[in-house]
């Protein structure tokens, strides 16, 4: 039995609750979170334009389209309704908008170690739901089906990077670090973290992942996620240039959508992990 159909059976075996909230919600993590717990009926607006290929489902005509991630609909959002609007930092100061039409919650992971804020995260969420013991039964097959991903890629060496429009910078990946036990691949001395407003960034060249050689790089295509396909990499001649630099590396191209506008739900994050450890399943 595969995880997904785990997932479901553990969940039904819980038991179930009535609805009790209507959420919009602009994370979509939450919203993988909330279908894994059967609360679909919870949710009644989402931000289509930005549903990834394993949300499509959430395109239906029952559930409203607020907006864009960036660019939420005040209007549309007051049409469906809602008892409870979840806002990531994406939004920015238009949350204070959203505020005036119902209780506003801005959601995300807590700082520390990945799990026990992933497992807040979730519980939390389920919390507002009435979905408790679900969430219980869920976090515990989705840790034993981590750990059993783990023992695949445990040791690993990779590096993740974002790829932006011909650009590449690190990726901080503690699914693959803390949760599958892979190794950090050591970068020349040469790179340096850069601060661009309030952000960091750490950029990378295809030479400075060459000298690093790991097994694997993992490839996030901002570009491609965000709809700008002529400036997505391309994956197989990124995969020579770093094969004629000397490098023995492995590109792993994920998929963009889920990486770039999903995470952090129960289903995204098993779809992640299982993503991750596919190059050593050989």
């Amino acid at each position: 039995m595969d995880f997904k159909k785990l997932l479901i059976v553990g969940v039904l075996c819980s038991g179930s609750a009535v609805a009790t909230e209507r959420v919009v919600s602009y994370d979509l993590g939450s919203v993988d979170t909330m279908r894994a717990l059967q609360a679909s009926d919870q949710v009644v607006g989402l931000p289509k334009q930005a549903l990834p290929t394993y949300l499509k489902a959430f395109s239906a005509e029952q559930y409203v389209d607020v907006g864009g991630l960036k660019t939420p609909d005040s209007q549309a959002v007051k049409s469906a309704s809602p008892s409870l609007i979840l806002i990531t930092g994406r939004q920015g100061d238009q949350g204070k908008a959203l505020s005036e039409i119902a209780t506003t919650e801005t959601v995300g992971l807590g700082s520390g170690p990945f799990w026990p804020a992933f497992e807040e995260h979730v519980q939390s969420l389920a919390k507002e739901i009435d979905k408790q013991s679900e969430a219980t039964s869920a976090l515990a097959s989705l840790k034993q089906h981590i750990a059993d991903l783990r023992t695949v890629a445990q040791g690993q060496t990779m590096l993740s990077v974002t790829h932006n429009a011909g650009g590449f910078s690190v990726r901080k990946d503690p699914i693959a670090l803390e949760l599958l036990g892979m190794q950090a691949a050591q970068l020349p001395e040469s790179v340096k973290a850069e601060t661009r407003g309030t952000r960091t960034f750490m950029p990378v060249t295809a030479a400075d992942i060459a000298a690093a050689n790991p097994k694997v790089v993992y490839v996030v295509d901002r570009s491609q996620a965000i709809g700008q396909a002529d400036q997505a990499l391309d994956a197989a001649a990124f995969q020579k240039q770093l094969k004629a630099l000397g490098a023995s590396t492995q590109v792993v191209y994920l998929t963009p959508d889920l990486w770039y506008l999903s995470g952090n739900g129960l289903e995204s994050l098993a779809l992640q992990a299982e993503e991750l450890v596919l190059p050593f399943k050989s």
